[in-house]
């Protein structure tokens, strides 16, 4: 929907605004000595447990123990290759945790090393992978044309992106790398999106679902068959060299807790009448009423994605294999006020997003599909709109 040039630079205009209200924001967690370490959520009671660097170093606390992961991927960040014998104590789950290690080591990179600057540096290393993932959308998305501004903000506002940067989590880095891959797949640059791939597997095991965007189809030519056997390798190199690192660390307690999947459908079945029984017992001011408007949004995304079909497009791949994801992931992931769900099935809600049609289904599908939107706004304690929610 092209519109006159006065009202582009309106939407323009709109964009930047946005962008000043996430920053303002992330500025509301900045505290004077503490830096932005609320983003970090490290509780009440973990000095006794942290590490003596980190122990030594400024940081927030919150108050009891309200805490969440970030505050394990931030401690790895101070000691990135785990050579101090107080990380085992420092983390919940030492091997688990040790193996998503990139963004401990950007941040740690970021930080050179200093463990106040690399506090500072994980927490807001999830804003900046939202400013470059703000201006690669923009890239992308047309500036004259309210629907690409609704798809633009339907990908930067859901709540799994907000809540990865408000909790200082791995997500939102790895979707930045998963829509860089996506995007040098397209492009036919097949050698670096599998670099970027097999990067993206350090960060979380669940990036390398992505891989599907590279074309795999099978050509029964030397050249091809080559190929795609060297982006095998390429993706998996990294991820198995760091392992067989941490397997002279662990031994058998490497492969401690990998990721729980449930039966097909069982988990996400199951959640519904849990929110539904939810709302029924504190109506809709519970915050039951976030998991509800999640597991709607998230449905149309997954049905939408089914129905749309389009196997030479990279992202529909990307987004179906996630759809896939969302139907084994375990109960924990369901669980809580909306629950981790958003942030795991991210990739997801991009390619919803980006392959939105253009004709008139768009604005029901838009809606219904971005209702997480509303929950990341509350999540975020985005100014002057959370508090109305």
């Amino acid at each position: 929907m092209p519109i006159p040039k006065g009202n582009a630079a309106v939407l323009m205009f709109l964009r930047l605004g946005l962008v000043g209200v996430f920053l303002v924001s992330v500025a509301q967690y900045y505290r004077p000595g503490t830096g932005f370490t609320e983003l970090i959520f490290f509780p009440e009671n973990s000095h006794s447990w942290e590490l003596p660097a980190v122990r030594g170093t400024p940081h927030y606390h919150h108050p009891g123990d309200h805490a969440y992961d970030g505050q394990f991927y931030a401690q790895l960040a101070v000691d990135p290759f785990l050579r101090t014998p107080a990380i085992d104590t420092a983390l919940d789950l030492p091997p688990y945790r040790a193996r998503r290690i990139l963004f401990s080591w950007t941040a740690s990179i970021l930080g050179l090393g200093r463990p106040y600057w690399v506090l500072q540096a994980y927490a807001l290393q999830n804003v900046i992978c939202w400013l470059i993932l703000a201006w690669w959308l923009s890239r992308r998305l047309p500036g004259d044309d309210v629907k690409a501004l609704l798809v633009w903000a339907g990908c930067l506002f859901t709540h799994g992106l907000l809540a990865s940067v408000r909790m200082a989590l791995i997500d939102g880095p790895s979707l930045l790398l998963i829509a860089a891959a996506v995007s040098a797949a397209e492009r036919g640059r097949t050698w670096g999106s599998a670099v970027l791939l097999g990067l993206g597997g350090l960060g979380r095991e669940t990036n390398l679902l992505a891989a599907v965007a590279l074309p795999w189809r099978w050509q029964w030519t030397r050249s091809q068959v080559l190929r795609r056997l060297g982006w095998v390798v390429i993706i998996a190199l990294p991820t198995l060299l760091w392992l067989d690192y941490l397997r002279s660390i662990y031994r058998s307690l490497l492969l401690y807790r990998v990721d729980r999947m449930a039966a097909p459908l069982v988990a996400y079945l199951h959640r519904w009448p849990v929110v539904i029984g939810q709302l029924g017992e504190g109506g809709w001011a519970s915050p039951a009423r976030f998991s509800l408007l999640v597991l709607v949004g998230l449905t149309v995304q997954a049905i939408y994605l089914v129905w749309r079909q389009d196997w030479r497009s990279p992202w529909w791949r990307v987004g179906f294999a996630y759809v896939f994801l969302m139907l084994v992931i375990d109960r924990a992931v369901w669980e809580g006020y909306p629950g981790a769900a958003t942030r795991v099935l991210l990739p997801m809600t991009f390619a919803f997003n980006l392959l939105l049609p253009s004709g008139k289904a768009f604005w029901p599908l838009w809606i219904a599909g971005n209702l997480a939107v509303v929950a990341g706004i509350a999540e975020f304690h985005v100014p002057w709109i959370w508090p109305l929610l």
